[in-house]
């Protein structure tokens, strides 16, 4: 019987006393280390790699005799084939980490939803334009997230884009005997489905003053979300998770963690008055103060205010504010506003502000021009004088 313990840090394969083998990792190099006794004498050897799942398979192969101490069950030099899930246990334990931890979570969905889909004991390396082409039709459908819903070509996008980003990493790295995971990305060059008409609505001014309005009747941190929304550009799950530690009063300053940031981008922005006034509101409600939340949850004063709340408050808003409600009019909307309201600032002051790492980002998403500014813009086109017949 083997067995996993939880940390780990070690797993075991066979009975005491007979055929018991243990796997661990190295303290100092990481590498997975074997472990059994032979005529009395415990002996140690090094596997020469840190994939756990390769680790645990060998410590079965070796326990149940179907291999011998060189735990080489192939011919030599022959190399242990890159599978979707081996590929994707290294990526998730390497890669995955470092990033925020809603992204964390985004990996591990979508790397499920891949096994499902092309099963775990595949070749990363026969993918292939039928499987790309599966894969979408397959999320179109419904038929390849646990949810069932058929899937946009913004998100199929972003699914394709992670398991090419995966594929690249994996040409790049290589093992503990020096050769590539990957000999090259077998799905380089092929192009995700993109949004003919995406949908990107702006909140209008009008809209933000009735939102305004509506917020004196519901929970004050929906006031201090909104208007730190409007005023400084920023998603709202950075909002939400600001806490006293990040803000400056006297210098009328906020930080913005990277770890709260969905492009892991850490910087600081001076703030409006308005801004202030709302901040002062918050700690006369919650005058905790430290690393405090500025939002603190309802009933867990310690914790920030959770996702889903906050898109339950912002639906109630426009309900009390008598909007109709409409698809892409979300927090999203205010960041859209923020971009185009400083439209005549120069981008690399713009992308400072909001917090955007790349200025065409900026120009593809979130800029865009009402009618007014056009026909400013046509007014103030120099003229050329146009000779009489």
């Amino acid at each position: 019987m083997a067995r996993t313990k939880r940390d780990r840090r070690s797993y075991s394969a066979g009975e005491w006393g007979r055929n018991r083998v243990r796997v661990f990792p190295d303290p100092k190099t990481g590498l997975f280390q074997v472990e059994w006794r032979e005529d009395g004498r415990r002996l140690t050897r090094s596997l020469k790699h840190r994939d756990w799942r390769r680790a645990k398979r060998q410590a079965d192969e070796f326990a149940a005799g179907f291999v011998g101490p060189e735990l080489n069950g192939r011919k030599d030099g022959e190399p242990e084939p890159l599978t979707l899930e081996r590929l994707f246990d290294i990526y998730g334990d390497e890669v995955t980490p470092t990033k925020a931890p809603a992204s964390q979570r985004y990996d591990q969905a979508t790397m499920a939803m891949f096994l499902r889909l092309f099963g775990r004991d595949r070749r990363a390396n026969t993918l292939s334009q039928r499987d790309w082409d599966r894969f979408i039709r397959a999320r179109r459908a419904g038929k390849a997230g646990r949810s069932g819903r058929p899937a946009a070509n913004r998100t199929i996008q972003q699914d394709l884009k992670l398991l090419l980003a995966i594929l690249n990493w994996a040409a790049r790295s290589r093992d503990e005997e020096g050769s590539l995971l990957l000999e090259s990305n077998p799905l380089r060059g092929l192009k995700t489905p993109t949004e003919k008409n995406p949908t990107r609505v702006l909140l209008t001014d009008a809209e933000y003053q009735a939102l305004l309005r509506a917020s004196e009747a519901m929970d004050w941190r929906f006031r201090v979300a909104l208007v730190i929304a409007h005023e400084t550009g920023h998603r709202i799950g950075a909002i939400r998770q600001l806490r006293w530690s990040d803000i400056d009063m006297e210098a009328r300053i906020i930080r913005w963690r990277a770890e709260n940031e969905k492009t892991g981008y850490e910087h600081r922005t001076p703030v409006t008055d308005e801004v202030l006034a709302v901040l002062e509101e918050a700690r006369m409600q919650n005058p905790k103060g430290g690393n405090s939340p500025v939002m603190p949850a309802p009933k867990a004063t310690s914790q920030c205010l959770d996702r889903s709340r906050v898109g339950v408050w912002w639906d109630k808003a426009q309900k009390l504010a008598g909007l109709e409600p409409r698809r892409g009019r979300g927090w999203h909307s205010l960041r859209r506003k923020f971009a185009s309201d400083l439209m005549d600032q120069p981008l690399k002051v713009l992308c400072e502000l909001g917090g955007w790492k790349t200025a065409q980002t900026v120009l593809q998403c979130y800029q865009r021009a009402d009618e007014d500014r056009l026909r400013k813009a046509l007014q103030d086109r120099r003229r050329v004088s146009i000779p009489a017949n």
